[in-house]
């Protein structure tokens, strides 16, 4: 148990028996009666996004997950197989768990996987990561400009907006967060 006071980014929440992940909080103190917390909360297994509010003080339950780094090793039909980095023990992660996460991850690449009870609940890869661009139209000349994009795929087989002047083959820094393009990696 902790309070609405402990709150932060990451803590995970167990409300009405379901796991909740804090997005975003904000204290709020008015002028006026009690101080509240206002956050964003998004449902660990569905992935919905709700705003609640609690009273400051109020004694919220909080979800005991072990963040553990893992690298992905390969597919298994639906399943996305992971190796703990430390003690080299194998997990399954279902699909639906490993969300949008899929679009920006190569086998070795090391994400914190987050296990409650065992089970793998929420993969978080590192904010921005390296990719090939696997095929982008060719650029024309005068394409050099700012301002222009195209689209482009990644080796992964995501397709994200790029500037007109790169070209296939080219290395790309990606934000995983929102898939925008970062900058041009140069080897």
């Amino acid at each position: 148990m902790a309070t609405s006071n402990d709150l932060k980014n990451g803590i995970v929440l167990n409300i009405d028996g379901q796991l909740w992940s804090v997005i975003d909080f904000q204290h709020v103190k008015p002028g006026k009666g009690g101080a509240f917390v206002r956050t964003k909360l998004k449902n660990v297994l569905s992935g919905k996004v709700v705003d609640r509010t609690f009273n400051a003080g109020v004694k919220v339950e909080t979800a005991t997950v072990d963040r553990r780094d893992m690298q992905y090793l390969y597919r298994d039909g639906d399943d996305w197989v992971f190796m703990d980095t430390t003690n080299f023990e194998q997990f399954q992660v279902p699909d639906a768990v490993v969300g949008d996460s899929s679009k920006y991850l190569l086998e070795n690449q090391v994400a914190n996987i987050s296990v409650h009870e065992g089970q793998p609940i929420i993969v978080d890869l590192p904010a921005s990561v390296e990719l090939m661009l696997t095929y982008t139209e060719p650029g024309l000349q005068g394409d050099r400009s700012t301002g222009g994009t195209k689209p482009a795929t990644l080796e992964t087989g995501a397709e994200i907006q790029v500037p007109l002047f790169l070209e296939s083959n080219t290395k790309v820094k990606v934000d995983t967060r929102d898939g925008s393009y970062l900058g041009r990696v140069n080897d």
